[in-house]
């Protein structure tokens, strides 16, 4: 059956679902501990994760002080660690929980990871505080101070040290290391030196009392310690059942990737709970990969660490992915994010073009305005533009060039726009000029044929920005290009003198999907004057078309219909330029955001009409043209790519910046791997 198939669940692309667990705590009580723990990891192996990690001192509780220190109390946890273990084996998840352990004459703070039946090694906590409320150094030893790298428990000897690596043998990038409360508060934290020895999931145990803004802060050391190391950065902390003698504690759990929060539990429960996350490091790999700044300091600063290997689980059961996934990946769901996103893409718009303009000493510039998206925002860049330089807007420069398609409604636009705007607006015909160009090279059209091949359009596309240049030169002026990077990556663009050439081109690094949002946000701050709103508010509302073949029974000339919807082409363009994932991965990824419009959160002002689902088999159809159109047929267009401004990360695909390849290369590679791995539909 079609839903079996190994494509439908997330290990096959190199997800890790992780677990941070938040037990109630029994105050100096192993046993009740344990079944808490038990209990958990139970419930985190029914949700198909692979790895659970608890919090600080967890069999014994942290809040116990001198109890500690009892001959009793210590050997209950060793008894405890032996039933964990047993837990393991029945789940088949690795689980790390926390616990008071002897070595020698010692007691440590310890982290004890086990999978399979056994403990695979046990980490020592590295700094113990000892100031304000904690007194640590009072009952434990730090990490530094063992004498030896082993320890025995049950019977068993197994590695003991900080920095050790777990990896799973059987599921690459697995890969994951511990350390515990205080050491992500040092200056170096243990984390930094095992993920520059290839762990990319980074746990940490804690206890972690709460006082007023301190979540904030534990919040903001995990996104920049996953960010800085470029990994994952699970964390939980002590909850409900800690004793309150003196201090209170809240029980946060969050889980971070690459500085992004993927998962954040409940604070302040009263109940054992987990808070769930798939985390990608196949996608950790990748962009430590591409960045030789963490291979340069893994060289520099990397330690020689012990490698502890382990069998994950391997079942594929189909399943739905348990992380945040946009569906528009440069458009931000989250509404005060996508206006700060819309600020600074608009401004790193409109700051180019100022430096532009400044550099050449130009005052007037020429701009194709058709009344669609592209045009509309170039136009609004340029008029921010001329404002902050105290130059008029009458010398901006604006035509509509009418050709055999051109609707009343675009026109209207335009020249709506044009007015609203105050810039100097005109309109030439084309169509003169390009009948006589297909008269010229023979091309049946002219001779009274309805034939509207490709040379048909190029010859209109080429002929308004032939006028342009032209008319930059006239005007003592320079062209200021429209085209966009979701153009640029599908080579929807007329090669040569055409729709992908100018002086400057402000929207060669803004997504399709971010335009719209981007016009819409300036109409709402009135950022360019009020009189523009309901014109631009009618432009998004046209349906994208380049509008170079007359319309069919009333249906006009449909971009997306040609080369795909931009809501997938933009997310195919996303994961294959930023990440370089494989594409059956990010179809499964797309498969996911897409295959339920119900489900899931939309970008702000979103219309219901774009709210559409695409199944796998319309996915898989349309990313196969994709892949074509990047990596085979449109290389040579960027190649030749005017100046203009980076804007999303990773989102260039100028020469000279993010994307460099070669222009004569074929998409083989790519093709074979989709279709040995994405099935048919279902």
């Amino acid at each position: 059956m079609p839903d079996t198939h190994p494509f439908h669940a997330a290990r096959t692309h190199g997800f890790v679902r992780v677990a941070a667990a938040t037990p109630v705590v029994h105050i100096a009580d192993p046993v009740a501990n344990a079944a808490e723990h038990i209990a958990l990891i139970e419930q985190a192996a029914d949700q198909g994760c692979d790895l659970i990690v608890f919090p600080e001192l967890s069999l014994s509780a942290y809040a116990i002080d001198d109890l500690h220190m009892q001959a009793a109390l210590l050997e209950a946890v060793e008894r405890q660690i032996a039933s964990l273990a047993e837990a393991t084996a029945q789940s088949g998840i690795v689980a790390v929980v926390g616990a008071p352990l002897r070595s020698g004459d010692s007691l440590y703070n310890v982290a004890v990871v086990m999978a399979g039946g056994e403990v695979l090694g046990v980490v020592p906590k590295t700094y113990l505080p000892n100031y304000r409320e904690y007194y640590e150094k009072r009952w434990f030893a730090p990490a530094a101070s063992r004498s030896e790298d082993t320890i025995e428990i049950s019977g068993e000897i197994v590695a003991f040290a900080p920095g050790l690596i777990f990896e799973a043998a059987n599921r690459p990038g697995f890969v994951f290391a511990v350390e515990i409360c205080e050491d992500f508060w040092a200056p170096l934290p243990p984390s930094t030196r095992a993920a520059l020895a290839g762990a990319r999931i980074l746990l940490n145990l804690s206890a972690s009392n709460i006082v007023i803004g301190k979540s904030d802060e534990r919040a903001m050391l995990c996104s920049s310690q996953s960010a800085r190391t470029q990994s994952a950065y699970v964390f939980t902390a002590s909850g409900w059942g800690e004793s309150t003698t003196d201090l209170a504690w809240d029980g946060q759990a969050t889980i971070h990737e690459l500085g992004a929060c993927l998962a954040a539990g409940e604070r302040f429960a009263l109940d054992s709970h987990l808070t769930l996350a798939d985390i990608d490091v196949d996608r950790i790999g990748l962009d430590r990969l591409r960045n030789g700044t963490f291979s340069d300091c893994a060289r520099q600063e990397g330690e020689a660490a012990t490698v502890v290997p382990f069998e994950a689980r391997e079942d594929i059961e189909p399943t739905d992915l348990i992380r945040p996934l946009d569906r528009f990946p440069f458009v931000p769901d989250d509404a005060s994010r996508l206006d700060q996103d819309c600020f600074e893409a608009f401004n790193i718009q409109v700051q180019g073009l100022m430096r532009r303009m400044t550099a050449t000493a130009a005052t007037k510039l020429v701009i194709g305005v058709s009344g669609g998206l592209d045009s509309t925002q170039a136009l609004l860049v340029a008029c921010r533009a001329f404002d902050r330089l105290d130059l008029p807007r009458s010398q901006i420069l604006g035509f509509t060039m009418p050709g055999f398609a051109t609707s009343e409604r675009t026109r209207a636009n335009a020249w709506a726009l044009m007015k609203a705007l105050g810039v100097t607006g005109a309109e030439i015909d084309i169509k003169p000029t390009a009948l006589q160009m297909l008269a010229d090279i023979g091309h049946p059209f002219a001779a009274g044929q309805p034939v509207h091949d490709i040379t048909f359009e190029n010859v209109q596309a080429g002929l308004r920005t032939d006028y342009l240049f032209r008319l930059a030169n006239q005007n003592g002026a320079f062209v200021l290009g429209t085209g966009d990077l979701s153009e640029l990556a599908l080579g929807w663009a007329t090669y040569g003198v055409g729709d992908h050439m100018s002086h400057y081109n402000v929207n060669g690094g803004v997504a399709k999907t971010l335009i719209r949002h981007l016009i819409r946000w300036v109409a709402s701050r009135e950022l360019i004057g009020p009189d523009a709103t309901p014109t631009l508010l009618s432009i998004i509302d046209t349906e994208i078309s380049p509008e170079l073949v007359p319309a069919i029974d009333g249906v006009i000339q449909s971009t997306e219909a040609t080369v795909g919807p931009y809501a997938l082409n933009d997310f195919f363009l996303f994961y294959l330029s930023r990440f370089g994932l494989k594409p059956s991965k990010v179809v499964y990824l797309a498969h996911q955001a897409w295959a339920d419009a119900g489900s899931g959160h939309w970008p702000a002002n979103t219309p219901e009409a774009e709210k559409v689902e695409y199944d796998l088999a319309t996915i898989k159809g349309w990313m196969r043209k994709f892949l074509i159109r990047f990596f085979q047929t449109s290389q040579f267009k960027r190649s030749a790519l005017p100046n203009g401004p980076k804007v999303v990360t990773g989102g260039s695909l100028s020469p000279r910046g993010d994307w460099r390849a070669p222009s004569d290369g074929n998409a083989r590679v790519w093709l074979d791997e989709l279709d040995a791995n994405v099935p048919d539909a279902g």
